[in-house]
């Protein structure tokens, strides 16, 4: 008997096999749970589908957070085969390339809001479209954050704040919905080589680190993160809203 039988899931943001989000996908999948996930793009969503991974879930949709009809789009489409969402996982974060390769301080006015309006406030838009799914039975959404939005990490830049902001949400949205039973939560992941964390000319350097620093001395796996993420989907978490967790191998609590 799997911690996920009988409840469905949809993950946002799945990139890839190497992504945090397929992580996550395969460990509700091995868990019990009917699995769908979305990408951004018709190209990806059609290579994603040709691969074994890719058939194991019940179907992926297409979806861009930084279009509201496209979100509207989505959930509406899933309301009209499920009867009830029991868990979300947001697996999203953007930030253009030249706000990425600068230094903070000269990151633009337009260069942070997208940052923020993609990694952070695309959390609040798609709670919002998915509580008809789950007000009335109550749920699990989840999101993907990074050591960098507590403590300054040279080269993680204008992501920084937008993660802390990302954090933030969290709390907010676990007091907003936490009487519907709705539980809001963040995983905050050590370093891992995905699409996203290639973007980050320092990652070699991060990964060094902890296996030289960290309590346990191991990098971590996609497959780490999706036993946390399983266990806050469950209802074993029943009791578990507002927080971040982290699976790092205790690279948070280390001062330097």
């Amino acid at each position: 008997m799997g911690l996920l039988d009988g409840k469905r899931a949809l993950i946002l943001g799945v990139a890839n096999q190497r992504s945090i989000a397929w992580g996550i996908a395969r460990a509700f999948k091995k868990e019990g749970a009917v699995v769908r996930i979305s990408c951004q793009e018709e190209r990806l969503k059609q290579k994603i589908e040709r691969t074994e991974e890719g058939r194991l879930v019940e179907k992926i949709h297409l979806c861009d957070v930084a279009n509201e009809a496209s979100v509207q789009t989505l959930f509406s489409d899933l309301a009209k085969d499920w009867p009830q969402l029991d868990i979300l996982v947001h697996s999203i974060a953007f930030a253009p390339m030249q706000a990425l390769e600068n230094r903070f301080h000269l990151a633009s006015k337009a260069d942070f809001l997208t940052t923020m309006a993609i990694s952070a406030y695309s959390l609040v838009e798609v709670s919002r479209a998915a509580l008809p799914l789950m007000q009335t039975h109550g749920g699990s959404i989840m999101t993907l954050s990074y050591l960098g939005g507590d403590r300054v990490l040279p080269g993680y830049g204008i992501m920084g704040p937008a993660k802390a902001a990302l954090e933030s949400c969290v709390r907010y949205l676990s007091f907003d919905l936490g009487p519907q039973k709705i539980r809001v939560n963040a995983i905050s992941a050590g370093p891992l080589k995905t699409l996203a964390s290639s973007a980050f000319g320092n990652f070699n350097d991060a990964l060094k680190l902890i296996e030289e620093k960290t309590p346990l001395k191991q990098n971590i796996t996609i497959d780490d993160v999706g036993s946390l993420a399983a266990f806050l989907g469950s209802d074993h978490s029943k009791m578990v809203t507002g927080s971040t967790h982290f699976v790092d191998s205790g690279a948070h609590i280390m001062g330097g």
